[in-house]
């Protein structure tokens, strides 16, 4: 198997010499540093402290990357540049085509909610700006270039356009290295908090660390915390731009990346659980004086951080749109360039028109993302729009069962792709019936 990784690049990278390492890495990990960030404190308080916490950060980062291997090799053994061609390569055209509509559907809720989490913080910051309001004697009210649908909406207009509009994922390895320095903020100021400042933000008593948690504590973390790793949409579209394709040099980039996206989380996750214990907000922001300059500072540039993985998002769902509209002849023929640009454009601004209005005018936006995911929750059981192990999981039994291998080595692959095909359903199956649980409270 390694040989036929290593022989040659079997995709074309994109541009004129290719995404090198680091912009892969840089890229790979903006994908992963999302909203997930701020709630990973929570999660080692719901998961009995820090111990059973990394714990199941360490076992689910094992699958993790070896989800993100597997889909690197069948990107190279298939030629296939995106996620879903992969999948109807690898394990067939009827199991594609069911790719392609949950894949679309998964990354249309992304966006969705990733404009409603930028939306949230533009609110809390322009809360901590105008307090009072400016009507004397009246109701606070803001001065209407503070209100979110303004705001909101100039940053799609004059911010995430722009970066959405770009045909290649490797113009995106600038914007996410700022995404990766405003979330490595964030955990600086939840370690400096912590050092300095640890007794006047804890509770009079603070919660402390359970001794023991449920093995049902630490299972409802688990979707939480594969969440915060999540980067698997991408990996086809970046591994099919790198300069180097070799199945080890990706091996090399997909561990650099998870390692050092470990290293974030777990400090993010440990310090602020060691500040504010089980009382921590699932928002860990939520927890600090929001008349900090610090947490003001920090609340804006993870705004900024999230902005940073929106058009990685939008470049995904251009190519699943073009995928399950045109047919198999019309995908194989040359677009002239005007042509694609229009296109291009079209369905950028499509896409995000469309996922605006709804972060901004549909009312409790977390209970209608919570629906959806429970109404696709049979899909999600066949072929995963949100838990990515079990798609790789797929793909590595299908690959193996048509090559030439030792009994042996046949055995253990599938042994293992068996292995995270179970596991990804498992962690589907929690995802699906939390928010079913939820919608029922």
């Amino acid at each position: 198997m390694e040989r036929a990784g290593e022989a040659r690049p079997l995709l074309p990278p994109s541009g004129p010499a290719g995404l090198s390492s680091a912009g892969a890495v840089c890229i790979l990990l903006k994908s992963a540093l999302g909203a997930g960030l701020l709630s990973f404190p929570w999660a080692f308080g719901r998961a009995g402290g820090a111990v059973p916490a990394l714990l199941v950060e360490l076992g689910s980062l094992v699958f993790l990357v070896s989800g993100l291997a597997v889909l690197g090799y069948a990107a190279a053994l298939s030629a296939q540049p995106t996620y879903q061609g992969v999948v109807r390569a690898v394990c067939g055209a009827a199991v594609g085509k069911l790719c392609e509509v949950c894949f679309l559907l998964n990354l249309f809720m992304i966006s969705v909610a990733l404009l409603r989490v930028v939306g949230d913080q533009l609110e809390k910051l322009c809360d901590s700006l105008y307090p009072n309001g400016t009507l004397s004697g009246g109701p606070p009210s803001p001065p209407w270039y503070a209100d979110q649908r303004f705001t909101l909406s100039a940053l799609c207009v004059f911010v995430i356009f722009p970066l959405s509009v770009p045909k290649e994922i490797g113009f995106q390895k600038h914007s996410s290295i700022l995404g990766t320095l405003a979330a490595c903020y964030l955990t600086l100021v939840i370690i400096l908090k912590y050092h300095l400042q640890a007794e006047s933000l804890r509770l009079p008593e603070p919660s402390q660390p359970s001794r023991a948690s449920s093995w049902a504590s630490i299972f409802s973390v688990i979707p939480t915390i594969c969440f915060g790793f999540q980067c698997h949409e991408a990996c086809v579209a970046i591994y099919s731009s790198m300069r180097n394709q070799s199945f080890s040099h990706w091996v090399a980039v997909s561990v650099v990346s998870m390692l050092i996206c470990l290293l974030i989380y777990s400090l993010t996750g440990l310090y602020g659980y060691l500040t504010f214990g089980e009382a921590v907000a699932p928002d860990v922001l939520m927890s600090y004086p929001g008349n900090d300059p610090v947490v003001i500072v920090a609340r804006l540039l993870f705004g900024v951080s999230i902005i940073t993985i929106y058009p990685i998002v939008v470049l995904l769902g251009r190519s699943v749109v073009r995928d399950v509209w045109v047919t198999t002849k019309h995908r194989a023929m040359a677009v002239p360039e005007a042509q694609e640009q229009r296109s291009r454009v079209a369905l950028t601004v499509t896409w995000m028109a469309t996922t605006l209005a709804i972060a901004l005018f549909v009312p409790d936006i977390g209970k209608v993302i919570e629906l959806i995911g429970g109404i696709s929750a049979f899909f999600i059981f066949i072929f995963p729009g949100k838990t990515y192990v079990l798609v790789a999981g797929l793909c590595l039994v299908c690959m193996t069962g048509t090559r030439t291998l030792g009994r042996r080595k046949k055995a253990a692959l599938i042994t293992w792709g068996v292995l995270s095909v179970l596991g990804g359903a498992f962690v589907c199956g929690q995802s699906a019936a939390l928010a079913v649980l939820g919608l029922l409270r």
